[in-house]
This record gives structure tokens, sequence and C-alpha cells, in this order.
């Protein structure tokens, strides 16, 4: 796999129809906004995709179009996210005749284990997998951490190529340890600090509903003005603590739509859309966006 770009990747959400299906051309219109804002590359599938909540014909059908919309322009990352080897198995299998970049896993999520038994996950994964390993550092969802010493020892598999975390001391640490290991760096409240240290990649689910923004902050990221870097991203950051007052997939939703994209983008018990919608789009035109 190629060094990754720097700038801006964007975790898309995922467009489902009542029966929990994909809507093709929802996806396909979020990813070309995404791509014509400026995106480095795309991760679908994660947890802004509500990768874990969506049923496993829909998984494989997401990919696919993806595929096909993306056509190798920017790299496409795709979640597989579950709680054991052979579960993550039977994911890459589904999709293992797709041309995507490479596969991304956070810990097993149900449970906590010692880390040696973590590692050995994701090596488990990486001798199987058709694709690239990329870790997710996700602890807020999984109650396990992805430390220092656990990625230092997984960098040195042939398969697992980086991590996407929001852990600034991690990823400044990696920068200096394991440079050539690429570091997706997920904290967009400290990204304009995080430049400072040599991290110049951004993966965050909120540029999916933002795209004018994004495409201010990428040109900024271009011209290495951090002052316009911090103007784009406290636009972007006002909108999602504006989700926080309501049900953040539920506004998440609201403002996709309001973008153009048609379909729920929460998980399939969350009725909050059209409660939020009007909050949203106030919110959206104060920013900007719309």
């Amino acid at each position: 796999m190629n060094a990754l770009k720097k700038g801006v990747y964007v975790a898309l959400g995922t467009p489902l129809d009542g029966n929990g299906d994909v809507i093709e051309q929802s996806l396909r219109t979020e990813i070309r906004q995404q791509i014509e804002a400026g995106a480095s590359g795309l991760l679908l599938m994660g947890s802004m995709g509500i990768q874990a909540s969506i049923k496993a014909s829909a998984c494989r059908r997401a990919v696919e179009i993806a595929v096909d919309e993306v056509k190798n322009s920017v790299p496409l990352f795709v979640g597989a996210m579950d709680n054991s080897v052979a579960r993550v198995k039977d994911r890459i299998d589904a999709m293992r005749d797709l041309d995507y970049t490479a596969v991304v896993l956070t810990t097993p999520y149900y449970s906590t284990s010692r880390d040696a038994n973590i590692v050995a996950f994701f090596k488990a994964i990486a001798d199987y997998a058709d694709k690239p390993v990329f870790l997710y550092d996700l602890p807020v969802v999984t109650k396990q951490k992805i430390t220092l010493p656990m990625v230092l020892e997984l960098a040195q598999h042939n398969n697992i190529k980086g991590i996407k975390s929001g852990d600034l001391v991690l990823a400044r640490k990696l920068r200096q340890l394991a440079p050539e290991f690429e570091v997706l760096f997920s904290n967009i409240d400290v990204f304009d600090v995080a430049i400072s240290y040599g991290i110049d990649k951004v993966l965050d689910g909120m540029f999916s509903a933002t795209p004018k923004n994004e495409a201010d902050f990428v040109k900024a990221i271009e011209a290495g003005d951090i002052a316009a870097c911090t103007k784009s991203l406290d636009k972007i950051l006002y909108l999602r603590d504006f989700y926080l007052k309501y049900d953040l997939m539920a506004a998440f939703t609201a403002s996709m739509n309001l973008l153009g994209c048609e379909g729920q983008f929460s998980q399939d018990y969350i009725n909050e859309i059209e409660v939020t919608r009007e909050g949203v789009l106030g919110a959206m035109k104060e920013i900007g966006e719309i």
C-alpha cells in the first residue's frame, strides 16, 4: 500500500431505507460530495457509518456501491468490526472480491480482555486478510484502549499498516517511534494543535455533514494556514456540539437529508429525526453549510 496523502479522511454515513437496505443514490451522492470537497480518503462503515447496526447483506452492498463510485480516485477504507476472529473473517470473506484499500478494525466491543489477547486478535486477522489492516482505537465504545506498546508490536506485522486514533500522545509517539506507520488522527477538537507535531491526516464523521466547511478546511491545510484551519474546525465543532443537544445520530441524519442524501443514517430504533430537523437546519445555516 502506498503512503497516504495528508489531509482530510471522511467517515461516511450509511443511508438506509425502512428495510435496512442501502439507498444507492444517496450513498453515491454523499461520496461525490466528499470527493468534490477534497477528501484525501474515505472510511465506509466506521462508527459514524453504524457498521455494527447494519445487516450483513447491506454491508456487502454498501462496499459494492462505494467501490464503483470511488473508482480508486481516493483510498477507500472499510470497517469490519466484530467480536471474534471468526466473525471478522466472515466479514472479510463477504467482500474479498471487491477492490477497496484496507480493512479497519476496533478491538472486540462486547467484552474486554488482556492486551496480549487483543494483540493476538489483530495478528490473526492480519494473517488472514487479503487487504491491509488498520487499527481503530475507540475506547469510549469498546472499553478497550489500544496502547502504545500494543501498537508498536502490531506495527511489526507486515499487513498492519496504521491506526485511527484520537489519542494525541499516542499519535505523537508513533510519529517519533514508528514514522512509517500511518496515523489517521480522529480528534478534530485538537487537530490544529496536532499539526504542530507533524500529524497531518485527520479522520472524522462530521466532515460528511459539512462538505462546504470541509473544503475550506482542506484549502487551509494545503496552505499551511493554522488560523484558517481553526476557523473551519470551530464551525464544524459548533454543529457537532449542537447535535449533542439532541440524539447525535438523529441529528446527523437530519443534516445528511438536508444535504440531499435521503434515508436514515442512524440505528433503526431511533425515531427523533423529524423533531430535530428544524434545529439542525438553523445550525447548518449559521455555519454557512446551506
